[in-house]
């Protein structure tokens, strides 16, 4: 005879079996390369078909993504900096220092710069020299200017200096330094290029390129043209 709980067993039949088909189908999808085929789910006998080039891509411009952005940073700043050159000078900022002497006669050019040097105790290997007016000169070393007034007896020295940190900015960005660096400044290019063209499949479906992203790209595009047709 059986015991209640034996006759209760046999009516509910018995477990339920989930084959491994079954767990595929209904498996919520969390891997990019397997639709439809949860990472949780899917047993040891399953693999993935084809290429997985979306988390290849993905790799891709991770890393790229790492190893460009110190340089990136470095163009950009550069490229704010060099872009408003008409207010500013992004690579040296200019000390002013004024002196007095006591004023010289004015008279010929050369004679005057002469004497205007001795007062100011400079050395007279100047590289040349711009008479502004009777009285003022300006008066170009290698390395500095003066500005000088021999009637009033005063004289302005400008010495350029470094901007710390923009200078080198610029000068990677500018290509001051040519050889290796236009080789390894052509090879970031084709890096960053390679990090956009990555970056559009990054996402599937409503927020990838074939979703919004090609209304981005669509504007990103559309604002160069317009400016170019309007100021050409």
């Amino acid at each position: 005879m059986k015991s209640p709980d034996s006759r209760e067993n046999t009516a509910a039949g018995p477990p339920a079996r989930v084959d491994q088909e079954e767990r595929i189908v209904l498996g919520p999808s969390d891997d990019p390369d397997v639709p439809g085929v949860s990472k949780r789910l899917r047993g040891p006998g399953v693999q993935s078909h084809g290429i997985p080039w979306r988390r290849w891509n993905k790799a891709l411009h991770r890393d790229l993504g790492y190893f460009c952005v110190a340089l990136t940073l470095v163009y950009a700043i550069s490229g704010v900096a060099v872009n408003h050159i008409e207010d500013w000078n992004p690579n040296y900022e200019i000390e002013k220092i004024k002196h007095t002497f006591e004023p010289v006669e004015i008279g010929a050019r050369d004679q005057m710069v002469h004497d205007i040097l001795q007062r100011l105790d400079l050395p007279q290997n100047y590289v040349d020299v711009f008479r502004r007016d009777p009285q003022t000169v300006e008066i170009f070393f290698e390395d500095f200017t003066v500005t000088a007034n021999a009637s009033e007896g005063w004289a302005i020295w400008e010495q350029p200096r470094e901007r710390g940190g923009l200078y080198e900015m610029n000068f990677l960005h500018l290509n001051y330094g040519k050889g290796f660096w236009t080789w390894f400044a052509d090879l970031f290019a084709l890096g960053l290029s390679l990090l956009a063209i990555t970056g559009l499949f990054m996402m599937k479906g409503k927020k990838g390129f074939w979703g919004r992203g090609k209304w981005f790209v669509g504007a990103g595009l559309l604002i160069p043209v317009i400016y170019l047709l309007l100021a050409r």
